[in-house]
Parts: C-alpha cells; structure tokens; sequence
C-alpha cells in the first residue's frame, strides 16, 4: 500500500509525466527518514538534502511525529485489512533477507497478536493515524477503496496535495498505478535491489496486491482468534 501510494502522489506531482517519475527507483526518490539503506545511506541525511517542498516516508507511529511541526506537514496515510497486512508482509518478510527470518506462518500470525512480532501493533499505527484524523492534515485512505475505485481516490490525492488533475491525466495515472503495469516497473518493483537483500526466487516483492488474500492463509481457528 505505502508503494502504491507513492508511485500515486509521484504521478500526481508531476501531473502524469511518467518519465519524470522513471528518474530514480521509489526508494531513492522518497527518503524513508528513520532507515539508513547501505546503498543509500541516511534517509534523514537525504530529505535534509532535498529542496521544500519534500515528500518523505516513514512507518514512525504518530505518537512520534514531531508535535511542533505537524501544522506544517500533509500526512497521507494508508490503512489496510490488518489480516490482508499479515499475510503480505510474512511474504516480504520471507524474501528479505534484511530482515530476521525464517519464520513459519504460525509463528508469523502469533507474533501479530502478542504485538511482539515485527510489525506495529494496530494501536502504534492504524488506531493512532485514525483517531488523530480531524485534528492534522491527514488523508486516510483505504486500500479497499483505492482498489475498488482508484480514479475517485487519486483524484482525492490530488485535492489533498493541491493539484487539479484533469480526466486525461487521471486515467493516466489509474492506468500506470494499475497493479500489472507496476509489477512490470523496475523503477517500482524493487528489481533494481541486489537479489542477497531481496531474494525474489522466494517471492516477488509486488506479489498479488489483493484484497482479501488473508483467507488463503487463515484456518477458521486463526480466523476466529483474530476477529
């Protein structure tokens, strides 16, 4: 989802150029400022390197978001099915060898629940983001609704960043946001990381991209503890 939303906000910023968009790989082009990359070096030392306006990532957890600047910042968020989450993040997991590995799925979906696993705890992130919505400039945005209906949504994009985007460039940018045309980018499919970080042998990092995949995954019983 956060890819996706970047590539999304790139094509919004350079009003459907996609050869603008094509000048560096997504994670070069948005300094994830609480990484530090071998490749890349320091995301906090690249975004204090670029030009305002900047458009920055970060997993930080709101709580940690700087209070005394937050007036100054549009905070586009993501939310997804927590169970669609689980599942594609164990497969990234699996194929990241930056990451601590192997686990089994059991393990993986254990860890979520006891909030000692890899991932925030909903609370840190989704809840957080959610329930600070109406106070700050943030757009909660659906992974659902983005599916469903991603005209509407990256129209909604455009509002929220401060571009008017016309009929042709929408369909545009739906067209190269599309899933099938990204998993073919190698400026958004990761296939420009080095295959000892990301073996891919072991799963693409732009898998499926589907809503409701969790039910693949999940036995009734894990179903029914998560809910």
């Amino acid at each position: 989802g956060t890819m996706w939303t970047q590539e999304m906000v790139d094509l919004i910023q350079n009003e459907g150029d996609v050869d603008l968009t094509q000048r560096a790989p997504t994670h070069m082009s948005f300094p994830f400022i609480e990484w530090i990359i071998p490749s890349i070096g320091s995301g906090l030392e690249q975004a204090n390197a670029m030009p305002s306006p900047r458009t920055l990532k970060t997993y930080l957890p709101f709580y940690l978001l700087p209070r005394k600047a937050l007036h100054l910042l549009k905070i586009i968020y993501v939310a997804r099915n927590p169970k669609d989450n689980l599942v594609s993040y164990y497969h990234f997991h699996r194929m990241n060898k930056a990451l601590l590995a192997p686990w089994t799925w059991e393990e993986y979906f254990e860890s979520f629940l006891t909030g000692k696993g890899p991932i925030p705890t909903l609370s840190c992130s989704v809840l957080g983001l959610w329930e600070a919505r109406d106070q700050h400039h943030i757009l909660y945005l659906l992974y659902v609704f983005v599916s469903q209906n991603p005209k509407h949504e990256i129209w909604k994009l455009g509002e929220f960043i401060g571009k008017k985007l016309d009929d042709s460039i929408l369909g545009k940018i739906v067209h190269h946001t599309s899933f099938d045309v990204m998993k073919q980018n190698p400026m958004a499919n990761y296939s420009a990381v080095p295959a000892e970080v990301m073996d891919r042998s072991v799963s693409p990092f732009m898998r499926k991209g589907a809503v409701g995949d969790w039910k693949n995954h999940f036995t009734v019983a894990q179903n029914k503890r998560f809910d």
